[in-house]
């Protein structure tokens, strides 16, 4: 399947993507690959293979709760908006 200019400009519109003219060539190759690739793992054979829904048996893995000293809070800190106390001031948010 080929990916037409003019579906290519309709998806971008879709997308709300403003596209220059010297990008549409660009796009044109990334969406034909990308579609050419899904075509490939669309027909992939999968007759013999085991229905599978996670990559191991592990459910609800929890780890214990436990508290640490964080020993750099002035580099914790240094990037906040704003900081009292040595903790995060956040706007408040419950009225």
């Amino acid at each position: 399947m080929k990916v037409s200019r003019e579906e290519l400009l309709h998806i971008a519109k879709l997308a709300n993507l403003n596209l220059k003219e010297e990008e549409i060539d660009t796009y044109l190759l990334h969406l034909q690959d990308i579609l050419n690739f899904a075509n490939i793992v669309g027909n992939a054979k999968v007759e013999g293979l085991q229905e599978t829904i996670g990559a191991n048996d592990n459910y609800n893995v929890f780890r214990k709760d436990e508290v640490k000293i964080f020993e750099n809070n002035e580099g914790l800190l240094q990037n906040a908006p704003e900081k009292e106390r040595n903790m995060f001031k956040i706007p408040k948010v419950i009225q």
